[in-house]
């Protein structure tokens, strides 16, 4: 071939093979939240989560990176090929002749390079890399498992909070009305100051009750809003479910459920799988590599180059490193045995996962029985205390005593049934299901 062309085709070659310019990542779409007024269910406000809360979005890209990183263990399965050209002048000064030659060289030409066997360093490579791939897809469905327990949680949290501020709003208008009563029973010189005065420390009780109760539903907000991936905290219109609906679960059965679900265990697999290949790698860097080379060019002081080619065989063994190799090796196998232990304990943490949230959802339900009838005993005792009190043969002391039972009895069934619904979506996250 003639130089021009040689050097056209190489130009062609180099031309082919620069890479195309990476585009800039594209900007995240902006988030979306509810329309004022909308109601937002449950299986709504997860579905939001999912498609637009950031931590996702980096599992995803981890997951890219990861996708990305098989393809580039398996390119030194194929061959290498470069382009090499140079101009060189160069002098040198001969003192047996008292003067200096000066010359020029140049050259160009292309060199490939086929690995040909390296007793299985590279299968381990690429075999880490799909390994790894696997972990970061896991990874993947640990996030949103968390994304969708947490949404479940902070929605369930601010439902109850809502509740909460109406138990402490009604325990505020019976003290008020109370200390109606007292006031009137005070004037008429039937009761003492002292009524008076304690009902006005119930009112103020009352009073301290519903703002903390109030500011509990403003924090909720915010941690369902972070929940949901949204960049405010607006008002949201949520769709009342905190309802008692009894569940049986056969605890073997669950934890069979986690065992074959649960993102963290394939994960952990995973690991150990990707440790195995590590530690097959090292292995084999203990074995020669063989590789077949090629290059075609020309080099001359002057144009037109002079053509030149090669093809040869390269056998590569190494014979000593400073006990790197074998140190290497030593550190991957401690890294199967320690990918191996936690996998071990992974799997009893999933396992008493399963069986304390089985146990709460349970203790939850029994609970939900008992402050039904809690409730309604308290709410039968505030109705005679406050008949006795309204006879006059009652005391302020029994009808606060009354109403403050009432509250608490109230209050602790908005939590039974708050703790249930939060304890079934911890089950269902401890099993693996989304």
């Amino acid at each position: 071939m003639a130089p021009l062309g040689l050097l056209l085709v190489l130009a062609a070659l180099v031309g082919a093979a620069r890479p195309v310019a990476a585009q800039a990542p594209s900007a995240p779409s902006p988030r979306s939240a509810p329309a004022p007024g909308q109601v937002l269910t449950l299986p709504e406000a997860i579905a939001l989560a999912l498609r637009q809360h950031p931590s996702i979005r980096a599992a995803q890209q981890g997951r890219t990176a990861a996708e990305t990183r098989v393809p580039q263990a398996q390119s030194a399965y194929f061959p290498t090929l470069d382009w090499l050209s140079s101009a060189n002048r160069s002098r040198t000064f001969f003192s047996s002749i008292g003067r200096g030659v000066t010359s020029t060289l140049f050259s160009t030409g292309v060199e490939g390079r086929q690995l040909l066997f390296d007793f299985g360093r590279t299968g381990a490579l690429v075999e880490e890399a799909r390994a790894n791939f696997r972990a970061t897809d896991a990874e993947l469905e640990r996030v949103r498992q968390a994304v969708v327990l947490n949404v479940r949680q902070s929605y369930l949290v601010l439902l109850q909070a809502r509740r909460l501020v109406g138990v402490a709003e009604a325990s505020l208008q019976r003290a008020e009305l109370n200390l109606r009563s007292a006031r009137g029973f005070f004037e008429v010189g039937t009761k003492p100051k002292s009524d008076v005065t304690r009902a006005e420390v119930d009112v103020a009780n009352a009073r301290v009750s519903v703002i903390r109760a109030r500011n509990a539903v403003r924090l909720a907000e915010t941690s369902l809003a972070n929940a949901l991936g949204l960049d405010t905290t607006p008002e949201l219109e949520l769709q009342d479910i905190l309802a008692f609906t009894p569940a049986l679960f056969e605890p073997q059965a669950l934890l069979q459920e986690a065992f074959r679900n649960r993102p963290e265990l394939a994960q952990a697999r995973a690991r150990l799988e990707a440790a195995r290949a590590q530690l097959a790698g090292a292995r084999a860097a203990f074995g020669p590599e063989l590789s077949a080379s090629a290059a075609y060019g020309g080099s001359s002081a002057e144009f037109p180059l002079e053509e030149r080619w090669a093809v040869g065989l390269q056998l590569s063994w190494n014979l000593f490193q400073g006990g790197f190799t074998i140190n290497r090796l030593r550190e991957t196998e401690a890294l199967v045995e320690t990918a191996q232990a936690n996998a071990e304990t992974l799997e009893l943490q999933v396992r008493t996962e399963v069986e304390q949230s089985h146990i709460n959802v349970v203790e939850a339900a029994e609970r939900i029985t008992a402050t039904e009838k809690a409730v309604e005993s308290a709410r039968e005792n505030l109705r005679l205390a406050q008949g006795r009190y309204d006879a006059g043969v009652g005391t302020i002391l029994d009808l606060t005593d009354a109403q403050l039972s009432l509250s608490a009895a109230e209050a602790d069934q908005v939590r039974a049934l708050t703790d249930h619904q939060v304890g079934l979506a911890v089950l269902e996250r401890a099993i693996g299901r989304e």
